[in-house]
């Protein structure tokens, strides 16, 4: 048996401890018991996201607002992605509009953006949407 990783509940921002190779078995949350990871995006916001930067699995950021176009069209990409990726990354979503404290703070200059941070650590960045084979590239490089 592994070590057990630890991951933020995108819930209650709890920390899990999660075996690697229970991490596709749809695992819950010791405290509130929810999905730990969800096929889909979480909703980052300042007061969640230093919680739901620890944690042992990646982080993909898309930082985006509801007035952009592209970031209207990034949407079905990401949560495709979100699907593909459940085990292996989480992803979670940042309204720059309702969180300009905290975009200012990552340094957003153009939305859409994607940061990805590993153990709490910005590793990579990129600006615009881009197609899911893209994307998928893109984080192959990074590793995931």
């Amino acid at each position: 048996m592994s070590d057990p990783l630890l991951i933020p509940c995108p819930h209650c921002n709890g920390l899990n401890r999660i075996p690697a190779e229970r991490l596709h078995d749809a695992p819950r949350c010791g405290r509130c018991k929810s999905e730990v990871l969800p096929a889909a995006p979480i909703t980052l916001t300042q007061a969640n996201f230093a919680s739901q930067l620890k944690g042992d699995l990646p982080l993909l950021v898309d930082v985006w607002a509801s007035w952009c176009g592209p970031c209207q069209a990034f949407v079905p990409t990401f949560q495709q992605a979100a699907a593909q990726l459940q085990g292996r990354c989480r992803l979670g979503k940042l309204d720059s509009e309702a969180n300009p404290n905290l975009a200012g703070q990552l340094g957003i200059r153009s939305i859409p953006s994607l940061i990805l941070f590993k153990g709490g650590v910005e590793v990579a960045r990129q600006s615009g949407a881009m197609p899911l084979p893209q994307l998928q590239a893109w984080l192959r490089q990074q590793g995931i």
